[in-house]
């Protein structure tokens, strides 16, 4: 009966509508963000798509399918990202309609292999195809001026261990494309009654390919434990804020004393000033480093004169130590789009009208940092790599600091724009993503937001400090050993992806040059044995 009643709703008279149709395209594309935080209905986003893709298989041209494609992109990058309404208003629905253009060809895809009646053979390709089609669009979107890999499809499944396991297989990307083929296996087990047995077959080998997973791929060797703390001093806001912002992290940051700790950390933007030019803060510093006899990890959120980079604002995590900043510094790489610069400011420097797009561009940082704490209680030269905010959604970034040497991974946010939102948790569930895909433990450190730990599977280290929290913890964090076939192999399922895309044009393209071409009709010439034999009237 639920077979039957999804069928007539999306082939029913209502949808011969194009008014009809298009709202239930933009509906059926914003469901799978109920799988990520806040709501965090994991298990919802193997089926999340099969309204989408019965709505896009039954379009009744190739260019319907192209608009049930983008509209349905337009909802689901719209209610995942519905949390940014506060800072660009109105201009998020047309930043959702510019990047659900990128799911056009997807519906297109969708309606060549599972439109109509598929063969056996088109219906075992579709289940490779379908999601190969889906991370092409991931990959486009993950760039960084289009909003960068934030909702990708398979971090919804970040709590979930067997699936995490996988992603330290492929990264996110296998994840992702796990979760679309599922999907597509129960589109045709619900629309094509000849693929069923085929649909089976798929939903099979996905079950025992997250299986296979779980049980072969190597774990990562525990070797030890670092005690790091986290500073999350909670919504200061009003005159004097970044004074007020800073004491407040100095206060908490003091009630560390005596913990064993191997460093602190505190969230992105906890200082608003140069420390070049602010001696009396790094004064400051140094004495908390050695009130607690650790380092301390802090950023600086502030217009910056005399860097490499040139003057201008920077996003820049400092490491200070008992005499002051070691000499240790990372600037923030990948910037927010809009956030933290306008792309093509020149073209669309409006933004800053409509909402709170960034007035000027912070300065991009140039490389990537790993930083060398010295001997503390989890031993000798505790390696660690700093992420800032937005870069913890970038998988190559933390798979690079990996491959550098870092023993951890420290992210540093601040998501206070976004509080009573579902981004905080959305973006603490990244680090475990990151964590699982590299082996490697990783503090997700937060001015506002909510503050984790996860180990080096992805597993989630005591409780995380909520939004509404004003308060320093430590946690022991496991280290662990072992290279994570992700991180020696990289984006492998993104080339295979890839591969069965370039094979399917490859095939279609050898189709239609055997095709045979039809002779042209050539009429017959009349002759005197036709005139003979015709009868006269």
């Amino acid at each position: 009966m639920q077979t039957l009643a999804v069928r007539r709703v999306v082939s029913g008279p209502r949808m011969a509508s194009p008014w009809w149709r298009g709202a239930a395209a933009v509906v059926a594309g914003a469901l799978p963000a109920l799988a990520f935080p806040a709501p965090s209905l994991w298990w919802f986003a193997y089926g999340a798509l099969v309204p989408w893709m019965l709505l896009v298989r039954s379009a009744p041209t190739a260019r319907r399918a192209a608009v049930d494609g983008w509209l349905g992109g337009l909802g689901f990058m719209l209610f995942v990202h519905h949390w940014l309404m506060p800072s660009l208003n109105v201009f998020i629905v047309i930043v959702a309609a510019l990047l659900g253009l990128l799911w056009a060809p997807w519906g297109l895809l969708v309606r060549s292999m599972l439109g109509g009646v598929p063969s056996a053979g088109r219906a075992v390709a579709a289940v490779a195809v379908v999601p190969s089609g889906w991370l092409m669009v991931e990959l486009l979107r993950s760039w960084e001026g289009l909003g960068g890999p934030w909702g990708l499809l398979g971090a919804s499944q970040w709590e979930v261990a067997p699936v995490l396991r996988l992603a330290s297989v492929g990264g996110v990307w296998l994840v992702s494309l796990l979760v679309v083929a599922v999907n597509t296996a129960l589109t045709l087990l619900i629309a094509v009654a000849a693929a069923r047995t085929v649909a089976a077959v798929g939903l099979v080998v996905c079950a025992l390919a997250v299986g296979s997973a779980w049980t072969w791929a190597p774990r990562p060797d525990r070797s030890g434990q670092a005690r790091i703390a986290v500073v999350q001093p909670g919504i200061i806001s009003g005159p004097g804020s970044l004074e007020r912002r800073f004491t407040r992290n100095e206060a908490l940051t003091r009630t560390l004393a005596d913990q064993d700790l191997d460093l602190v950390v505190w969230g992105e933007s906890g200082i608003g000033a140069d420390l070049g030019r602010r001696p009396d803060l790094v004064a400051r510093l140094a004495a908390l480093s050695r009130t607690v006899r650790a380092d301390l990890l802090v950023n600086v959120d502030a217009r910056i004169r005399g860097a490499a980079q040139g003057a201008g604002i920077f996003k820049r995590s400092f490491l200070i130590g008992p005499k002051g900043p070691t000499g240790d510094t990372y600037d923030k790489m990948r910037l927010v789009p809009f956030g933290e610069y306008i792309p093509a400011r020149s073209a669309l420097g409006w933004a800053t009208s409509v909402g709170k797009a960034a007035g000027e561009d912070r300065v991009r940082g140039s490389r990537q940092v790993v930083m060398t704490l010295p001997p503390g209680p989890s031993g000798g030269g505790l390696r660690f790599g700093p992420l800032i905010c937005f870069e913890t959604a970038f998988p190559d970034m933390s798979r690079r600091l990996v491959q550098n040497g870092a023993q951890v991974l420290v992210g540093q946010s601040s998501t206070s724009s976004f509080q009573g939102s579902w981004a905080p948790e959305q973006h603490a569930s990244l680090a475990a993503l990151r964590a699982a895909e590299t082996g490697r433990p990783m503090v997700h450190a937060t001015l506002t937001g909510v503050s984790a730990v996860f180990g080096p599977e992805g597993e989630r280290i005591g409780g995380s400090i909520g939004t509404e929290r004003s308060t320093a913890a430590v946690f022991g964090v496991p280290l662990a050993r072992g290279t994570t076939p992700f991180v020696r192999f990289g984006d492998w399922a993104v080339y295979a992806a890839i591969g069965v895309l370039v094979t399917l044009g490859l095939v279609r393209g050898g189709r239609r040059l055997r095709r045979p071409v039809p002779a042209p009709a050539v009429p017959l010439a009349r002759t005197a044995h036709d005139s003979a034999e015709r009868p006269a009237r």
